[in-house]
């Protein structure tokens, strides 16, 4: 299918783009350009097969810049191709403008990934082609390129990182699940991080933007104008009894299912479908699985939480303190906060990665029995050797995996491969 370039960026075109960043979005952003006749230069400072280096030099041979959500607002790159008088646009929202579909957009502290998944499999359910896109691992930008009529509907997932710059994308509705602390390494303080995630909430379409408790609560709180929403109850709320035997059944999955039946309300479409869907909706890797039974002793893999509201949710789950594996690379938040919030669910902490120290410390501090390990493999071994039958251990590190692993995905699997070997 042709991808004809809208008038306000068809002049920077013909120009070689100066794509920033190597990893799937800047791929994307290259194929994107392939697609629609243009070309693009590959900038990454730690890429081999990128240029290293951006300089007013390189910015004067560009009109337009395209950036991963990895390069933050100042940049040094973003300053310096802006003084040169380039386009800055961010991937997805450069991917949005060649998108001729409708977009739901996800977003939320927690259980995003899960909430997109669920709406994707749930509109294919009832009849509308739909599929996942954006902060999944798979870039609007290759997205246009490979779904372009074969799907009608995209569900986005759209991070802060994402939202902080748009100034195109513009989806029909917006489904913010959560908020809580994370990525305070790149903004600094709840504050900046809640008017990140805001400014997707300002391109989304009237009367499309649905919010659980939590952002309800923190904009209140935090006396926080928000653009006309629509808000949803989602804490605290009974059971359902026709979500028996679905992930939805109770919390946190709970909390999901009740903002997408909000949206889903709105639209139209028969509540019963959604029903259906969530009996047969199954969650993604590494999101609180039972992996394995040894000994008596059951093993789980949450990789995918990556900040403290996730390990809180998955933490309460359990009726019973449990043998919990944590730590990674920091983002920002309260250490000792976090240690305090979940110390009673604790029976033994054992604590990997360059946050490790600062947990023992916190976990002293709370009287959280506490190991230091040098890697997951002694973590899980020291585990194993300090449980005892009906004892739960799980992974759930509540940060980055980037110091000792290449992503969440790498370390559930080694998780589960040392799990399997014991």
């Amino acid at each position: 299918m042709p991808f004809t370039p809208p008038q306000s960026i068809a002049p920077l075109l013909a120009r070689p783009v100066a794509v920033l960043g190597a990893g799937v979005s800047g791929q994307g952003v290259l194929l994107l350009l392939g697609a629609i006749g243009a070309t693009g230069v590959l900038y990454d400072e730690r890429a081999d097969h990128a240029a290293r280096v951006f300089t007013a030099t390189e910015a004067a041979t560009h009109g337009l810049v395209v950036f991963s959500p990895g390069f933050a607002p100042e940049h040094p790159w973003l300053s310096t191709a802006r003084a040169a008088g380039c386009t800055c646009l961010g991937e997805l929202d450069f991917a949005s403008l060649f998108w001729r579909g409708e977009v739901i957009a996800v977003t939320g502290t927690n259980g995003k990934t899960s909430l997109t998944e669920f709406l994707a499999h749930a509109l294919n359910a009832a009849g509308r082609r739909a599929h996942v896109t954006g902060n999944v691992g798979y870039p609007f930008s290759r997205f246009v390129v490979e779904q372009m009529g074969q799907v009608d509907v995209a569900v986005c997932e759209v991070s802060s990182f994402q939202a902080e710059t748009l100034q195109h994308f513009r989806p029909t509705a917006t489904l913010w699940t959560n908020f809580a602390e994370d990525h305070l390494e790149r903004h600094p303080g709840m504050p900046a991080y809640f008017a990140a995630k805001c400014r997707l909430l300002e391109r989304t379409m009237r009367g499309g933007v649905f919010i659980g408790s939590s952002v309800q609560r923190f904009a209140l709180v935090a006396g926080q104008a928000l653009p006309p929403v629509v808000p949803v109850a989602t804490e605290g709320q009974p059971a359902d009894i026709r979500l028996g035997g679905s992930i939805f059944a109770s919390y946190p999955q709970r909390e999901n299912f009740i903002l997408a039946a909000a949206w889903w309300r709105q639209t139209g479409l028969p509540p019963s479908l959604l029903y259906s869907a969530a009996e047969t909706f199954r969650l993604g890797q590494h999101r609180l699985t039972r992996v394995a039974e040894k000994a008596g002793v059951a093993y789980w893999n949450d990789s995918k939480a990556t900040n403290f509201h996730a390990v809180e949710a998955a933490l309460a789950t359990f009726s019973s303190p449990v043998l919990w594996i944590g730590g990674g690379k920091a983002k920002g938040g309260d250490l000792g906060a976090f240690v305090g919030r979940i110390a009673r669910q604790l029976k033994h902490a054992f604590l990997i990665g360059e946050t490790q120290a600062a947990l023992l410390a916190h976990c002293a501090q709370f009287r959280v029995a506490a190991t230091a390990c040098t890697s997951l493999a002694e973590a899980v071994q020291k585990a194993r050797a300090l449980a005892t039958a009906g004892d739960q251990v799980v992974l759930s590190p509540g940060f980055a995996s980037f110091d000792m692993f290449r992503g969440y995905d790498d370390r559930g699997r080694q998780f589960e491969s040392l799990v399997e070997n014991l």
